[in-house]
This record gives structure tokens, C-alpha cells and sequence, in this order.
């Protein structure tokens, strides 16, 4: 069977207006909270991409009923829990090949009382811990051993229930704080969470638990407290819309010198994404209705540190800079007048993507697997077009971007990689102008 690929003809003007996606990484987290109780839960603005429809069919493997509304819109309702298929090599199948589905565990922890977790999968970035989540739940009471049989992890609270308790993360998961909160909601007593995530999608997963009945205070901030409840009800959600697809537009824009208008972004929750393309000397205009409006320039120039030294991007926890832009990032200097130091913390391999854009033409230099200088070519030499393969959903996105503003056809290969965190790219570029072909 042939692998999906597109053919990109570069070095066409992109022109029009443009909606971002519901946000993925939200989805995964609120998906997996519709386990939280019997009721139905209605779930607005889905983005319908592959890891979001691999979840929605893991949720009714294990019970769930659910309806779709319209093409974005689905109703859940978990009434019991499929026990039976949590044993199962099905469920530890697909549900290792979704990273979003550790985020179940939560969840089944304290609807049934324990919970099977697989090694979660998802992109080729690098190792990713999950030591994290159970840590969390070992001090909320839960036990975590390793079944050999299964080959996954079970976790299993306690027959009294799980207890609240202080918790420290050693790091800022956004999926680990979910998980915590998830599961807190329902321990005896009192949890704080320290060092917790704040990304928006916390603050919304939050806001949603509390229509649900939940009781959590210092939404939005690292330091979270829940008081447990006995149960929660149904309730009526809708996801923000994807940062990354907003920061994936912006880089777009300036590489094809297009003007494009961002509808519905939501700027209030969009941290310092903007600020960090302004510094690479992107023009931006937020506009009163929540658009963002990007001109066409023939040039942005890279603002120079006030002491002295190139421009430093790097990725942090929120508000800090999102590791899933770095990739976007990273190709939008090379065709900035100035040079950029990338620095990307996280991942050993997010950064081995840069190959491409050297063949390309581009002037990168890995110095390490997590920094890369960027020397830009401030559209005085264009890129060229390639044959190439997307390792995973951003660095996918980046080369497509990059072909985009090449001379000549370029082919990205693995593009299944692209279709998990974007929904109909193509078709949605095509209609500004793109010339993108699946094949």
C-alpha cells in the first residue's frame, strides 16, 4: 500500500481569511474527562483530526455512547464502564498509539477504581516520562505496578478511596496536571497541587470540572486546590481554538509574503506567541473581533538583543514559549534577515527535522539536539523544493510551510503525521490560494 504524501507547488501568494481548528491538545484532556460521570456531556468545536477520532473510538470501546451533533460537535455519555475490554490486547493497542490516552487514567481511576495504562505513543520527538502522572496518583493513595501479562502499567486506588493530599510535581505536565486533577476531584479530603501546568487548557479543563460540580480554586495558576466531591454531573463545553494552528498561520504568512486574517483566535490566550513572531519582525494586528491580521511583507527583520548577542527562542513552561511552535519557529527565521538561536528543551530529536531544510537551501547549524542557529536568508534565496518525510505533527507542518515558500515541487511523505493535528490542511490552504495535492 502506498504511503499518503503531498505534493506542494511552491512560491504562491496566499490571500483570505482563515479559522483555526478547536485546540488538540484541549480536546484530548476534556475528552477524556467526559469519563468523569454518568451524564452526557456535550463537547463543541472538536477538531476532527486523527488523534481526536482515535480517542473518540476508544471512548466507546470502553462504554461511552456518543453522538455526533453536527461536524464538530459531539455529545458523551459514559453510564457504565466497559471493564471487560480495559483487559484486552485491543485496548492496549490503541491505546498506545495515542498519546492523549494516558489521560484516561485519571478518569478510570476513580470511576471503577483502578486503571490499565500502555506506554503511550505519539510522535518521534524523544523520549516522554510518564513518571509524572503516578507519582501523582501514589500520593493520592493509588498503588502502580508493572503486569507483564499485559504489558502496560494498572493502577489501583484503594477500597476506601482516594485520599487528598499535598503534591509537588517535579515538573510542569500539562497531561500529568490533568490527570491529578481528574482523579483529585473525587479523593477524600483536601489536594493541593504545586508547580501545577497552567496552560489554558488546564484553566478550561478546570472550568469545565466546575460546571461539572467540581470544587477547585486558583484556576489558571501553578498552585491548584481541590476539594473532592462524590460524583459529578453532565454539562456543555466548547474548545478554544488551537494555538499552535494560530502561531502555524503566522509563520505561514511571512514565508509566502501572504496576507492573511486569523478569524476567532482569541488573543487573551495566546501568552507571548505573538510577541515571539514580532521579535523575528512579523507585523501583527490584533483586531477588537479577536482576529489576528498578518500583512504581506517582502521582508521581516529579526529584532537585535538590547545586549548584544542574536535572538534566543526558547521554548518553557506556559506563559513561557510552547515547545509546539519551536518547530514553526525554527523555519520562519530562515527566511528572516537576521539569525536566531533556537533552543528547544524538552525533546532530544524535535530538532533532527532541520535536514530537510539545509537540502532545501537553508543555513542551520545543529549544534547540539536541542539548539540550532538560524542564519536567515531574508528571501534574498528562496528554498528549493524536495522530497522529504514528516517525523512527527509540528516538524510536519514546518516542512510544509517551507515547501509552501519554495521554488518548485516538494513531496512530504508520513503526512499522516500532519493529518493527526490538523484538520484538512490542504483543503483549508487551497482555499487562500495553496497549491497542495494528497496523493
Amino acid at each position: 500500500m502506498q504511503q499518503a504524501q503531498f505534493v506542494i507547488e511552491g512560491g504562491h501568494r496566499l490571500k483570505g481569511e482563515i479559522t483555526p481548528q478547536g485546540a488538540k491538545n484541549e480536546a484530548l484532556q476534556i475528552l477524556c474527562a467526559t469519563l468523569l460521570t454518568k451524564e452526557k456531556v456535550i463537547v463543541r468545536n472538536i477538531p476532527v483530526i486523527e488523534d481526536v477520532v482515535k480517542l473518540i473510538d476508544l471512548l466507546q470501546c470502553l462504554g461511552s455512547t456518543v453522538e455526533k451533533i453536527d461536524e464538530h460537535t459531539y455529545s458523551f455519555q459514559a453510564t457504565t464502564i466497559n471493564t471487560e475490554y480495559l483487559q484486552t490486547t485491543d485496548f492496549v493497542k490503541k491505546s498506545g498509539k495515542l498519546r492523549g490516552s494516558i489521560m484516561l487514567a485519571g478518569a478510570l481511576l476513580v470511576r471503577i477504581g483502578y486503571a490499565y495504562v500502555a506506554q503511550p505513543g505519539g510522535d518521534k520527538i524523544g523520549r516522554r516520562k510518564i513518571d509524572t502522572h503516578f507519582a501523582g496518583f501514589e500520593k493520592l493513595g493509588a498503588t502502580v505496578e508493572y503486569d507483564t501479562r499485559c504489558s502496560c502499567y494498572v493502577v489501583k486506588a484503594p477500597q476506601n478511596g482516594l485520599k487528598g493530599a499535598y503534591i509537588l510535581l517535579d515538573e510542569a505536565s500539562v497531561t500529568g496536571t490533568a490527570n491529578i486533577l481528574m482523579a483529585a476531584a473525587f479523593a477524600h479530603g483536601k489536594t493541593t497541587v504545586f508547580n501545577a501546568a497552567c496552560e489554558p487548557y488546564l484553566l478550561q479543563l478546570s472550568l469545565m470540572l466546575q460546571r461539572m460540580g467540581a470544587r477547585i480554586s486558583g484556576l489558571g495558576s501553578n498552585l491548584l486546590e481541590i476539594e473532592g466531591v462524590a460524583e459529578l454531573g453532565g454539562t456543555e463545553h466548547t474548545l478554544l481554538p488551537d494555538m499552535i494552528e494560530i502561531g502555524s498561520f503566522i509563520g505561514l504568512a511571512a514565508m509566502t509574503h501572504s496576507e492573511i486574517t486569523i478569524r476567532q483566535a482569541c488573543p487573551e490566550y495566546l501568552g507571548v506567541i505573538p510577541d515571539v513572531f514580532r521579535r523575528l519582525g512579523i507585523v501583527l494586528e490584533m483586531r477588537d473581533n479577536g482576529d489576528i491580521f498578518i500583512p504581506a511583507q517582502e521582508h521581516y527583520k529579526v529584532e537585535k538583543s538590547m545586549t548584544g548577542g542574536i535572538l534566543t527562542i526558547a521554548d518553557a513552561p506556559w506563559p513561557g514559549f510552547t515547545p509546539d511552535l519551536i518547530s514553526v519557529a525554527l523555519v520562519t527565521a530562515t527566511q528572516a534577515k537576521g539569525s536566531v538561536l533556537i533552543h528547544q528543551k524538552m525533546f532530544e530529536s524535535r530538532l533532527f527535522f532541520v535536514d530537510n531544510l539545509i537540502t532545501m537551501g537553508a543555513e542551520i547549524i545543529l549544534c547540539d539536539p536541542h539548539r540550532a542557529t538560524v542564519i536567515g536568508l531574508d528571501h534574498e534565496v528562496p528554498l528549493r523544493g524536495i522530497s522529504m518525510v514528516s517525523p512527527d505533527i509540528r516538524a510536519g507542518v514546518s516542512l510544509l510551510i517551507a515547501a509552501l515558500s519554495a521554488e518548485g515541487k516538494s513531496k512530504i511523505q508520513n503526512i499522516n503525521q500532519i493529518d493527526r493535528g490538523y484538520e484538512n490542511i490542504e483543503r483549508r490552504l487551497n482555499a487562500l490560494g495553496a497549491k497542495i495535492t494528497r496523493g
